[in-house]
């Protein structure tokens, strides 16, 4: 069944009632979502697009981004979400690789994206502001606003989200009607989401979190949405006592901490906190607790499963793990022979389940190495079952990850991969070689940090060369430091030993 039909059918059966409600005070009602949403994806049908066409979006977050999203999957086209931080070299590859039929940008970047986009072979280009103009809008105003929902299976794609490895090449990761149906079925009877929930959002939408845990989530629920546009201490504070859920990172639960207005009075209506998308360090996770009495509730997913494995909301939320499989979803921890591993041995995390996602897009060989013979995907993330962290003993059913065999650095909440940061660097003026890691940061879990090797004779500047990197990669994968040195360790067999590097500058 289509992913939008899933969803409708949680819709609020008062259609006058709140669905979504701005942080500077719109409100749309459902039926104003329903009727927005119809005359997007009669638009999209209008262009007559071929089957599986995709609509990449790389636009501000509004109440009108969520319902082009919705109108892609009711039109039956398939949706790639693009980081609004993405520049030129990053869009050129995505729409490249991708070759969408429709790209929606901000009329801010029409001019590069456009060109980008036609020379691609995209056929139509519209622009979506945050502030409810752009052509996309003035195109769909003409269309009616009802119109059936196309029909999908449960294997059609729909939605496309790029993640990448550590060979630095991104890669799409094909999503289904079903993996992600599934998902937010599961969610919402695991997370006791209740009739009368109001969903504080101030996740980005263009990544699993913010898009798919939390809007499908309230969605399918029928649950309304306070609305803000990015993460904002005071706005969280000032709508959180009109609110029950918040999903957030946890750079979102650290700078609440840093608040001295942020109090269990602004907590008393909240029922759930949720956190995901980076390690969740046990002292926001003990010191949240102490000043609001609540425990956030960890998790963990990926891009290409979605959720996984989830804290209770009915039992005991353990600090430093992050929780049990949730229903339908398999997990277990192997060796690198192959072994399963005993309670508290370390090893490779891999899951199965309908919620695991179809492939790589265009790379069958990739997809094939990710994949066990047996059907189990390859997490590329390292945990145990059981064992003690820092919060104490953990039971053994709960998992703890303890680190990423996969290169990954994640930054406040973002994913950063070091082989793309490092090809930038190495073709610099001067520059010999680099190698990227991430270190400990108190608000953004990790942070990115560059240790880079002139070439003989050549006297480099950190300043200016991370100035020149934020002209060409968006600012989250912009080091936070850049430092030269004159060498990099390595071992017997010629590799850079990143473990090194990590513990010296950490």
């Amino acid at each position: 069944m289509n992913l939008y039909s899933v969803l409708e059918k949680g819709f609020a059966k008062d259609k006058s009632s709140c669905a979504l409600e701005t942080h500077d005070g719109l409100y749309y009602s459902w039926s104003d979502l329903e009727k927005a949403t119809a005359k997007i994806a009669n638009l999209l049908t209008s262009l007559k697009l071929p089957e599986g066409s995709r609509v990449a979006v790389q636009v501000e977050k509004s109440p009108e981004a969520l319902f082009l999203y919705l109108a892609t999957l009711k039109a039956g086209l398939v949706y790639l979400p693009l980081n609004t931080a993405y520049q030129e070299s990053e869009i050129e590859y995505f729409i490249g690789n991708a070759e969408p039929a429709v790209v929606v940008c901000s009329p801010k970047n029409f001019s590069w994206v456009s060109k980008i986009a036609f020379k691609a072979g995209t056929q139509h280009v519209f622009t979506l502001a945050e502030d409810r103009t752009g052509t996309l809008l003035d195109r769909a105003a003409g269309q009616k606003d009802q119109g059936k929902t196309v029909a999908r299976a449960d294997d059609d794609l729909a939605a496309i989200l790029y993640t990448s490895g550590t060979t630095g090449r991104s890669k799409g990761a094909m999503l289904t009607h079903k993996n992600l149906a599934s998902n937010a079925q599961v969610l919402q009877k695991f997370w006791g989401w209740k009739k009368g929930d109001v969903l504080l959002h101030a996740l980005p939408i263009f990544h699993v979190h913010g898009l798919f845990v939390a809007s499908h989530g309230a969605l399918i629920n029928g649950s309304k949405m306070i609305w803000l546009p990015r993460l904002d201490t005071k706005e969280l504070i000032k709508h959180m006592p009109r609110s029950t859920v918040m999903m957030g990172v946890p750079t979102f639960y650290v700078r609440l901490l840093l608040d001295p207005n942020f109090n269990k009075a602004v907590t008393r209506n909240m029922r759930l906190f949720v956190s995901g998308s980076a390690p969740l360090l046990t002292e926001t996770f003990n010191s949240f607790r102490e000043r609001t009495g609540h425990t956030i509730l960890e998790r963990y997913g990926m891009s290409e499963t979605v959720m996984l494995v989830s804290n209770p909301y009915q039992g005991e939320r353990i600090g430093g793990s992050v929780g049990v499989p949730l229903p339908q979803t398999q997990v277990r921890v192997i060796k690198d022979d192959g072994q399963v591993c005993k309670v508290g041995e370390i090893g490779n995390v891999e899951v199965k389940g309908p919620n695991v996602f179809k492939g790589y897009w265009r790379m069958p060989e990739k997809t094939k190495e990710e994949f066990t013979t047996d059907g189990w995907f390859k997490t590329g993330d390292v945990g145990r079952w059981g064992g003690e962290t820092s919060a104490g003993k953990v039971p053994n059913h709960y998992l703890c990850i303890v680190g990423r065999s996969k290169d990954l650095i994640i930054s406040g909440g973002y994913n950063v991969y070091p082989k793309e940061i490092e090809s930038f660097i190495d073709d610099m003026p001067g520059v010999d070689e680099s190698a990227v890691i991430g270190v400990p940061h108190p608000d953004f879990g990790e942070a990115v940090v560059a240790v880079v090797v002139a070439k003989p004779g050549v006297k480099l500047n950190a300043e200016s060369m991370i100035a020149e990197l934020k002209g060409k990669i968006a600012n989250f994968k912009v080091p936070k430091r850049l430092v030269v040195v004159n060498e990099l360790p390595r071992n017997a067999m010629g590799k850079v030993q990143k473990n090194i590097l990590r513990q010296t500058y950490a």
